[in-house]
């Protein structure tokens, strides 16, 4: 049984965020190219700038930290971990950075910052993602994959984030006080030192080059793929910044703004997972709670069922029997007689086997009349019923009810159920369809002959042609949980009511299942219909 899927970091990525992760990447090269051909005219300066763009990416890098360190603590990921302790050194040079930037709280810049300390820690900042992706990936080669478990985090997080602080402080320490023992970046203010430039960058552009073919040649998960992404920003801002190194500019603007969507776009990605994962969550779980509470109800209505149909003729063949052999017993038998009880105690253990009927109580709460109804509204109404899981399981519904239907005469719990039963098997086998939609169609007709004809059609794996004249026998089942009555029983629901139940294999895809009940005006009298 293949094993669900928790979060980004197990779960491979499918056409769909593959084709939107190549749009971002595409679209971020238009964006250098653009930028490359214009002009870097200076613009107005805005001394707030540096600390709010800080302030947004400082959050952003936080966040994800904390959402990565999560999956870390689930999967006992060393990988994850250090990934998250980069995201954490990155949140942390930032601080760095907007408290030495020259004019953002002083002049010439907090913590005793020079001339080339900004320069530096951004040297330093825009090193930390390519240096935990690397990590990343070469831990995740030699880690052994691991079930996810609910136990107490190892001491590896809290580890993960000391270390993050000590080197962001070291970091830090050596751009103020040890700044003299750094190569010259910038001469001036405005000038730069363009040898010692070149080669920082050039460094910063190997660094995410290598990160990228890396995770390229390793990516298994949607977590690789938004990696990918935010490398690819991330390089493009270093090859903009490689060609213009003024501040303040179109250029410098356009850097910031490939930052933020660097240190988003992963960030983004682990929430919309998130959201969905509780999603998914919330749907199993309530759906785990209504078939717990159908297969209590079905058990306490078998048991009783089999205590009412089994007790009673299983009592008659003891009495019958013991009948037959006191006629025996005595001193001038009566063969006679005695064969009469035989022949009743047969009778009686014959009607054991109507036991079978009994299950059908297992789909309604108690005995219930037959009441007139339309058959389209019950669809609409169980369809309903049914919203949270059409939508955990992201399922759309089409409903092609012909109108102006004749009513029916059934038993409204019972029919309902069968609806459920139709419906939830419809979805289910929906569940692991990745590369087409995932489509319910229900529709209603009436026949000629003043019968009413449902559909019920998916577009899921089908059924196998050699399971397809089996899928309605009691016990008989196609899914790995499933106790194989569901069918049986919906069948037998509907010949009680005089109506056809079967399936169809359609030729392209999916399955589709039949149900045919006589309308009202075209039923046999009944006065009462028990279950």
């Amino acid at each position: 049984m293949a094993q669900d899927h928790l979060g980004l970091f197990d779960t491979p990525a499918d056409r769909r965020e593959i084709r939107l992760g190549l749009l971002l990447v595409g679209m971020l090269c238009c964006a250098l190219g653009v930028l490359l051909t214009l002009p870097d005219i200076r613009l107005r300066e805005i001394d707030s700038f540096i600390p709010i763009v800080d302030s947004i990416m400082f959050l952003g890098d936080l966040i994800t930290a904390t959402l990565l360190y999560a999956q870390a603590s689930i999967f006992r990921s060393r990988a994850l971990t250090v990934l998250a302790s980069g995201y954490v050194f990155t949140g942390l040079m930032l601080v760095a950075h907007v408290l030495t930037f020259p004019g953002a709280f002083a002049p010439a810049g907090l913590l005793g910052a020079k001339l080339n300390t900004t320069s530096w820690i951004g040297v330093f900042w825009r090193a930390g993602p390519p240096t935990a992706i690397i990590l990343y990936v070469l831990i995740g080669r030699t880690e052994p994959a691991s079930e996810p478990v609910t136990a107490r985090p190892k001491p590896q997080i809290a580890t993960g984030v000391l270390a993050a602080v000590l080197l962001a402080a070291v970091a830090t320490l050596l751009t103020t006080v040890g700044h003299d023992m750094l190569p010259r970046l910038f001469v001036n203010r405005r000038d730069v030192y363009y040898p010692n430039q070149l080669r920082q960058n050039a460094v910063l552009i190997t660094m995410f080059i290598v990160a990228l073919v890396m995770v390229l040649r390793n990516r298994k998960s949607v977590l690789d793929l938004w990696l990918l992404v935010a490398l690819s920003a991330w390089l493009t801002h270093a090859l903009l910044n490689l060609m213009s190194w003024g501040r303040f500019t179109v250029s410098f603007y356009s850097q910031f703004s490939m930052l933020l969507f660097s240190h988003f776009v992963v960030m983004l990605a682990l929430i919309a997972e998130t959201n969905r994962l509780y999603a998914r969550l919330a749907v199993s779980t309530s759906t785990r709670n209504r078939e717990r509470e159908i297969r209590l109800m079905s058990m306490d209505a078998v048991a009783a069922a089999i205590s009412h149909e089994v007790g009673q003729p299983l009592s008659a063949v003891s009495i019958n029997t013991l009948a037959g052999l006191e006629w025996l017993d005595r001193p001038r038998p009566n063969r006679e007689k005695a064969m009469n009880a035989m022949r009743a105690a047969i009778d009686a253990g014959g009607r054991t086997f109507d036991v079978i009927k009994s299950i059908r109580a297992t789909f309604a709460k108690g005995a219930g009349a037959a009441t007139e109804f339309n058959l389209n509204d019950l669809v609409r109404e169980t369809a309903k019923l049914l919203d949270r899981e059409l939508a955990g399981h992201k399922v759309s519904l089409e409903l092609a009810l012909e109108e102006n239907l004749p009513p029916i005469l059934a038993n409204k719990v019972q029919i309902q159920r069968l609806l459920i039963n139709l419906f939830t098997n419809a979805i289910e086998a929906m569940d692991a369809m990745r590369h087409r939609p995932r489509r319910l169609v229900i529709r209603s007709m009436l026949l000629e002959n003043r019968e009413i004809q449902l559909e019920v059609s998916d577009t899921g794996p089908g059924i196998a042609p050699e399971k397809l004249p089996h899928i309605f026998e009691a016990f008989f089942t196609t899914k790995s949980t499933g106790t194989g009555l569901g069918l049986s029983l919906c069948r037998a629901i509907t010949e009680e009511h005089g109506g056809l139940l079967w399936a169809l294999e359609d030729n392209e895809y999916g399955a589709t299942f039949c149900l045919q009940l006589p309308s009202h005006d075209n039923a046999e009298r009944v006065d009462r219909i028990v279950f």
